[in-house]
């Protein structure tokens, strides 16, 4: 599948300054189109939770308050959009082509995580900022949308961006069909790679035999790849992972997102949510 077009939803919070950036230089780079999405809240939408004995009054005050901040984040959202088709020197258009890198912005208001999942179905690639602590029950929400309800690839960009990506390719294979949507997601940017290794981590749930037919499915692509089978030697596949692509320079991480049962993995933790937490690389998943 050919990666044609984007979505990025931007909020106007500092950390959404990165994330444009990123993505901006991401569609240049696959010559793609990018739709930028920025979604208000409705303020009245916190009335119910908020309101309980509180005064016609306060309510009002509270919704004029909510909206200036909507007002806010609007402006900066904005304002680093108009940045970056400047600094990109994007083309800005809304009229569809089969070809060439052109942007657009997309302003709604609702729920953010309603929207995205909404949207995202009509695009080949969603791009996100990771979850952060500020920030985590909203992000959280929004990257759940895109990877349980678009059936598309999602591009988690850490806290510190990217520029060039896809010249150092790390996949983490275990044989699932979570593993096989990713790698079929990322095949665009895979056949463009200087280097691609597909690491296997045997685990209770993952035999090594898993890697089995990998390297011939890569090479019907056109993509030579290096694949080896890793013992977890104690260690959580999650940690395993990062420090392997640690160790090769990778630039991207490609894997399946919430291969096992996603309740237990935000209970007692898992290799998604572990690399979520920790990885300074941005993530290709799928679910």
């Amino acid at each position: 599948m050919a990666i044609r077009t984007v979505l990025v939803s931007v909020s106007g919070a500092e950390d959404s300054k990165v994330l444009s950036h990123s993505a901006f230089h991401l569609a240049k780079d696959l010559d793609t189109h990018l739709q930028v999405l920025h979604v208000r809240t409705d303020p009245r939408e916190t009335i119910p939770l908020l309101g309980e004995g509180m005064s016609v009054g306060m309510i009002d005050d509270m919704t004029r308050i909510a909206e200036e901040e909507c007002d806010s984040c609007q402006a900066r959202a904005r304002s680093q959009y108009d940045e970056c088709l400047i600094e990109y020197l994007a083309q800005e258009t809304n009229n569809p082509t089969a070809a060439g890198n052109t942007v657009s912005w997309t302003e709604m208001r609702g729920r953010e995580d309603e929207i995205v999942s909404r949207l995202g179905r009509l695009a080949d690639l969603i791009v996100l900022s990771r979850p952060n602590v500020e920030a985590e029950v909203g992000h959280t929400l929004v990257l759940n949308s895109a990877l349980f309800e678009t059936g598309r690839p999602v591009l988690v960009v850490p806290p510190t961006g990217m520029k060039k990506i896809g010249k150092k390719v790390v996949v983490s294979w275990n044989g699932s069909a979570q593993s096989a949507r990713a790698v079929s997601s990322a095949l665009p940017i895979l056949k463009n790679a200087d280097e691609v290794n597909v690491f296997t981590i045997e685990s209770k749930r993952t035999p090594g035999e898993m890697s089995a037919g990998v390297t011939e499915y890569m090479a019907y692509h056109g993509i030579n790849c290096s694949v080896r089978t890793l013992a977890g030697s104690g260690t959580s596949v999650g940690e395993a992972l990062l420090k392997e692509a640690a160790f090769v320079g990778a630039d991207m991480i490609v894997m399946g997102a919430y291969t096992h049962s996603r309740m237990r993995q935000l209970i007692l933790g898992g290799v998604t949510r572990h690399v979520l937490e920790q990885s300074n690389l941005p993530l290709l998943m799928a679910h």
